[in-house]
């Protein structure tokens, strides 16, 4: 099991990876299949060292991982390193529409004394 802090780092890093549109538009071409650099490549207006960069914080945010056969590099999706930022963002979500939800609670309730105040 991971500690907090390791766990802490390695979401981090995932939403440093994700900071970026061009890391972004990664994400999504490789969310529909694994594919080689150089079809990753092409619809970018930048070098193959550029994405090369980019391959390389994606992979050690966790979220991609490239296999080498022959001369080809083949990138593909790492999901369950997106799961585990899906479900921090969740745990936070749940955690703000409680808070909301009490808030509205006690506006409501506040409403409906004299005045907008409870007396003493």
């Amino acid at each position: 099991m991971q500690s907090a802090n390791a766990s802490g780092a390695q979401i981090d890093n995932v939403f440093r990876a994700l900071s970026d549109p061009t890391r972004r538009a990664i994400i999504e071409r490789l969310a529909d299949s694994p594919v080689s650099v150089s079809e990753l490549a092409a619809p970018f207006e930048m070098s193959l060292p550029a994405i090369y960069q980019h391959l390389q914080i994606l992979r050690e945010a966790g979220l991609v991982q490239t296999v080498k056969a022959g001369r080809i590099r083949t990138c593909r999706l790492e999901v369950r390193i997106l799961r585990r930022a899906e479900a921090w963002l969740f745990e936070r979500r749940a955690i703000w529409e409680h808070r909301l939800d009490a808030l509205t609670e006690h506006l409501a309730r506040d409403k409906m004394t004299p005045g907008g105040r409870k007396s003493s």
